[in-house]
């Protein structure tokens, strides 16, 4: 039986249940909760975030997989009694969003330090809070390429990941080719590889999609609902036809296996306002419906949003 790791301790993988593979329970850059303009009161937090989880619970989710990295607002006691009152699975990572989120104490670390790092939060614990980290989360900096810190915190991510056996997730899946090049050097199958974002409007026409596939790895469509319909849209956005049509185009060519997909929403965001009715709760209310006015059946959407995510979060070690 395949195991995960969550906040509440490690569960099998057939429990997971529907997972949003891609989420956010609070977000930010280092350094926003100094930010007198965006400070927040627990339970001005918990209010945001409560309803949003009990409603995805209520809705059929199962899994929240929380990708907010060391430095982002990561708070795991806060993810346990979320979980606790919701009914959800929440699973936490170690890593960091880019190497341009990482602290200067991170950001001057050696490879072997920074692996580590994550292999502890995922097999002993995040702090002394006794949860182990599900997931290993790294990123492509501004700017569009890969840094040499970047490249740093993948190869460290990579041994961490053959080390413990839990899978990566990316943060934009441009300029992959550095990327499968160190996942290659450490010996980490690129299945155990969720390069994300590669639906985004900024990135999509310049992420290689089916080369990544072509080479074994996986595809996050991961920011459904980040729409030019929004009435104030991120520059990010893309239009909705646009991205379903893409996701279509890539089952029909063989790829739903290697699909995994999410809405990439912030439940109670840290130093900035957020996307205004973005929730997690667009699978549901939106993109399950859409999928299925395009053509998505029942066991498509099982093998979507269940059976892809629970294969790859399974620790293989």
């Amino acid at each position: 039986m395949t195991k995960v790791n969550t906040v509440l301790g490690t569960i099998p993988a057939e429990e997971l249940g529907l997972v949003a593979i891609h989420e956010h329970i609070g977000y930010g850059m280092p350094g926003s909760e100094l930010d007198s303009k965006w400070w927040k009161t627990p339970e001005q937090a918990y209010e945001e975030t409560v309803p949003k989880l009990r409603t995805f619970h209520e809705n059929g989710g199962g899994t929240f997989v929380d990708a907010t990295g060391i430095c982002n607002g990561r708070d795991i006691d806060y993810y346990k009694s979320l979980s606790r009152k919701t009914g959800v699975n929440i699973v936490a990572c170690t890593g960091f969003v880019g190497g341009d989120t990482a602290l200067p104490h991170f950001a001057r670390a050696t490879v072997d330090y920074l692996a580590r790092v994550f292999i502890h939060e995922i097999t002993v614990g995040i702090g002394d809070t006794g949860s182990k980290a599900g997931i290993i989360k790294v990123g492509v900096s501004r700017g569009g390429r890969m840094t040499e810190l970047d490249k740093r915190i993948y190869r460290a991510a990579a041994r961490a990941a053959v080390v413990t056996g839990v899978p990566v997730l990316t943060h934009l899946a441009i300029d992959p080719e550095p990327a499968i090049a160190i996942f290659r050097e450490e010996g980490l199958p690129l299945d155990r590889v969720l390069f994300g974002h590669a639906d985004d409007g900024l990135n999509a026409a310049s992420t290689p999609s089916e080369m990544i596939m072509g080479e074994g790895g996986r595809i996050g469509f991961d920011t459904f609902g980040y729409e030019t319909e929004l009435p104030d849209p991120p520059f990010w956005a893309r239009p909705r036809k646009d991205r379903m049509d893409h996701f279509i185009d890539l089952v029909g060519k063989g790829y739903l296996d290697q699909l995994l997909v999410s809405a990439d929403a912030n439940c109670s965001p840290l130093g900035w306002p957020g996307v205004k009715g973005h929730t997690v709760n667009y699978i549901f209310e939106v993109l399950i419906p859409d999928m299925r006015t395009n053509g998505i059946g029942d066991a498509q959407l099982k093998a979507i949003f269940e059976e892809n995510p629970a294969d790859f979060l399974a620790i293989q070690a």
